[in-house]
């Protein structure tokens, strides 16, 4: 497998990473009542969090080809680690296909060819898919503050019905992506993220079926 396709295929995960690590802001870089609450909630809702599971959803949209989509589902499983990269594993359906990061190494297996695929998550950092997620789960609250503005977009209902903050999040300097968007449910759970590249493609992810603080091996 060529290493432009293997990043291609770690990438989602990182964005996946990103609905998960965004918890870490707090409303110290928000602007205005609404966008102080929701990120007083995130913050709160990230330090209770042990481990999560859930169904996750990704939409991967291509501009240059007249909008034509490209959705993969699968299950999520997140354990934060206190100061350490919280640990993923993300088994998609079709084609169906495993990811892991543990201590910024990846590993994707492919059960129907019997082969795993390594390799080290800087490396994905350099590619600019994999890049725009990485970029928010390494920055710290300050970075955050000094490099995005936020803005709140309004409530929204994602699939499903759940309700949420809408928030935007703009690069302040130039960037390989436009914009970032967050969905945010009452919880402070980021149940939905997605991020617009400069030249329209853009990745959206959806986590469903939430399972929080499990006994997880």
């Amino acid at each position: 497998m060529r290493v432009e396709k293997l990043l291609k295929r770690v990438a989602p995960m990182f964005l996946i990473g990103f609905v998960f690590c965004t918890i870490q802001a707090t409303a110290t870089f928000g602007q205005g009542g609404i966008i102080n609450e929701v990120f007083a909630r995130m913050d709160a809702h990230n330090k209770a969090l042990t481990s999560l599971k859930a169904n996750v959803t990704m939409v991967k949209v291509n501009a240059q080809l007249g909008g034509a989509q490209d959705t993969n589902e699968g299950s999520a499983i997140f354990l934060p680690q206190r100061g350490k990269d919280a640990l993923i594993r993300i088994d998609w359906k079709s084609p169906k296909e495993s990811l892991a990061v543990v201590n910024k190494q990846y590993v994707i297996y492919r059960p129907a060819l019997n082969q795993a695929y390594t390799g080290s998550t800087n490396d994905a950092q350099k590619k600019p898919k994999a890049g725009n997620a990485l970029a928010f789960m390494n920055m710290s609250r300050a970075q955050l503050k000094q490099n995005y503005d936020t803005v709140y977009l309004g409530q929204e209902s994602v699939r499903g019905g759940v309700q949420t903050w809408h928030l935007q999040l703009t690069p302040k300097a130039k960037s390989n992506y436009k914009t970032a968007e967050i969905w945010v449910d009452g919880n402070g759970m980021p149940v939905q993220s997605k991020v617009i590249e400069n030249n329209g493609d853009s990745t959206t992810v959806l986590l469903s079926g939430l399972q929080k603080n499990l006994k997880i091996s």
